[in-house]
């Protein structure tokens, strides 16, 4: 759909707003008039020009970081919303908004397989992992059993977010598929006072799906509570029939998880910040009980101020959600998980045309377990592959195709030496549908940049 399109359809629903409010008395608003036409227009010429100092996050050739565009109809959506600009902390602050995060939120936990649970949106992954840690915490009361552990491949914020709930946090080491080693797990459980797990479907760096079947094996024997970071990967649950194991495996044990976390802002088409917490048990809910003065006596309802450590959220966001799953529904054989398929298959594509050219080096031990690729550059060194894959790099990007750059143990790799020693890797994260057809394209631009470095 094009710009213009969208644009032409956000103002019809903009006037259907503007009717459900007609009943109200007309009053002179004190934002820009029409006299200011030419100030405003100066000054959202000047934002567009410096929005262009950007990367093309938008665009099939920039397969680098984890950015996606939001679908159209979430930014037409939150546009409309903010026209109201509601405050999903309390439901006087945001009605509508907060009805319709509620169902969107159970659509959510209904993809896992949830149907008893408490959840809610957050500004992003990183203050649902902190809510998840947080009632972790509580529900150990002042037990000794309170250390939380995370693979050396997770998201580094976990480490963080234990540090302010004054919790220490310990990395347990990754095997050569950058998944959490279970001897590993269990040398620390040994000790007796571990009380949280995390377990990562979908890490940052290359997408590992972490054994969680295992994991929760190992929960009946030493008791602890896991928790599932599923920012990045818990969309594929939709697609978990066409995942290779271990990876299908994990995803059909999620729902044995305490909680969940998925960030709708990155695979579920939304604009920033939209993430997502959810726990299997509601009873949580009794530790984030607080008064306030003026916020929760409008309505009898649950508040979604009363089940969140944030106060005031972006009621636009939920809106822009729920419009998007309302046109993209989370079903396994729809349009939305049709995207994920294409771009894991873009990413084994990439993959199997890296194991095919003698300039590259893929993972020894695995295939792409979601849609992210990672490999080096073949030298005789760890320091000369790094230093051709910053080159790489940047005669890519002078193609306009923008990758990315990922610090990865060599024996990843197959490489032989220090098992433990880092080398600066080129990724690919392929997570636009059109990844798929633009395949060829990129791969022609790859080559050409190395060719590019070989021809001086």
């Amino acid at each position: 759909m094009t710009r213009d399109r969208t644009l032409e359809l956000l103002s019809r629903a903009a006037a259907v707003l503007d009717r459900e409010f007609g009943h109200l008395p007309g009053f002179e608003s004190e934002r820009a008039t029409a006299s200011d036409a030419s100030s405003l227009q100066a000054v959202l010429d000047e934002t567009a020009r410096r929005l262009g100092d950007n990367y093309p996050y938008f665009h099939p050739l920039y397969a680098g970081q984890m950015l996606k565009p939001p679908h159209p109809v979430a930014r037409a959506a939150y546009a409309l919303a903010m026209t109201i600009n509601p405050n999903n902390h309390a439901r006087d602050g945001g009605r509508a908004s907060s009805e319709m995060e509620i169902e969107a939120v159970r659509e959510i936990a209904g993809m896992f397989g949830w149907t008893e649970y408490l959840g809610h949106l957050t500004s992003g992954g990183t203050m649902a992992n902190l809510e998840a840690l947080w009632v972790a915490s509580q529900t150990q009361g002042t037990a000794t059993h309170r250390r939380i552990v995370g693979s050396e491949q997770a998201h580094y914020t976990h480490n963080r977010i234990s540090s302010v709930l004054k919790l220490q946090y310990s990395s347990v080491q990754a095997d050569a598929c950058g998944r959490m080693r279970l001897d590993s797990l269990e040398d620390e459980l040994r000790k007796g006072d571990v009380g949280t797990v995390v377990v990562t479907l979908g890490t940052t760096a290359i997408g590992a799906v972490d054994p969680l079947p295992e994991i929760l094996k190992l929960r009946e024997k030493y008791d602890f509570r896991v928790h599932v970071d599923a920012a990045y990967g818990g969309y594929f649950k939709l697609i978990e029939d066409v995942l290779d194991e271990p990876a299908q495996a994990a995803y059909k044990a999620i729902a044995q998880a305490d909680s969940i976390v998925i960030d709708p802002h990155k695979h579920g088409l939304q604009p920033y910040g939209c993430g997502c917490v959810l726990f299997r048990d509601p009873a949580v809910g009794l530790f984030y009980k607080h008064d306030s003065p003026y916020t929760y006596f409008s309505s009898k309802d649950l508040h979604l101020g009363e089940i969140s450590l944030e106060c005031s959220r972006a009621g636009a966001a939920a809106v822009a959600l729920w419009a998007t799953q309302k046109l993209l529904p989370l079903q396994p054989d729809g349009e939305f998980a049709d995207a994920l398929a294409k771009s894991r298959r873009a990413a084994l594509d990439l993959d199997r045309r890296l194991r095919t050219d003698s300039r590259f080096e893929a993972l020894a031990g695995c295939v792409p377990e979601l849609d992210i690729v990672v490999w080096k550059m073949k030298a005789e060194s760890t320091q000369g592959s790094s230093a051709l894959a910053q080159s790489v790099f940047s005669a890519c990007a002078r193609r306009n195709l923008h990758l990315a750059l990922v610090q990865l143990p060599q024996f990843w790799f197959g490489s032989a030496g220090s098992s433990r020693e880092l080398g600066t890797c080129l990724r690919s994260v392929l997570m636009k549908p059109e990844h798929e057809v633009w395949l060829d394209r990129i791969w022609d631009e790859l080559c050409g940049a190395c060719s590019e470095m070989e021809n001086g």
